[in-house]
């Protein structure tokens, strides 16, 4: 039955190879698959061409879009909107609310599966996932695992070996890295980052 599907996780929780083996079963099976994702990210490119790729080496080609795009419009243009057919979307959190709207109405027509981020490195939604877990038709949680052993929750950003909570809320590569943790862990080491910060001073 054609959908609308969000499937979030933390930073590390296997997102995107969950899209790309979801692209492969539908193909396995003879649907055919459009893979997109934002122009936002140019990360990941192989022979010259923007691609979508997990950390566990999986990769494939996708089409990439503007922020102000109609994806409705897009998938239209592909010819993506007969039987068969399936859209998977990489990094959902690049959405526009705008877009994700546009997404639903073209899971009208075929299956539209989304994968990203829930909230940002300040535990707040991003715009695209506020709208998708608003109108989604099904909601997925991809766990991953804290450094204590519990539910990673938070997408904790750190700078020079600390903790950050400043900053632009989109930032790829650069001197920042990422780290899922639960909450309880999260609270903590902004505890000791106010406190490393008051020994400074």
């Amino acid at each position: 039955m054609a959908k609308l599907y969000f499937k979030y996780g933390t930073m590390g929780s296997s997102k995107t190879a969950s899209a790309l083996m979801c692209k492969f079963n539908y193909e396995e099976r003879g649907f055919r698959v459009l893979l997109i994702k934002s122009c936002i990210d140019k990360r990941d490119v192989q022979n010259g061409e923007i691609v979508v790729k997990s950390r566990i080496g999986l990769w494939a080609k996708c089409y990439t879009f503007m922020g102000d795009q109609n994806l409705f419009e897009f998938v239209k243009d592909k010819d993506y909107l007969n039987n068969r057919d399936v859209v998977i979307v990489d990094e959902a959190q690049f959405l526009t609310k705008e877009q994700v709207e546009q997404l639903k109405e073209v899971s009208e027509f075929v299956p539209v599966l989304c994968y990203g981020l829930l909230t940002n490195f300040k535990t707040e939604l991003f715009e695209g996932s506020k709208r998708l877990v608003e109108i989604a038709d099904s909601l997925h949680e991809i766990k991953s695992v804290c450094r204590c052993g519990k539910k990673a929750n938070v997408n904790a950003r750190f700078a020079n070996g600390k903790i950050s909570v400043d900053g632009d809320e989109i930032l790829l590569g650069g001197d920042s890295s990422y780290e899922a943790v639960c909450f309880s862990c999260y609270e903590k080491l902004l505890k000791q980052a106010k406190n490393d910060q008051k020994t400074l001073n």
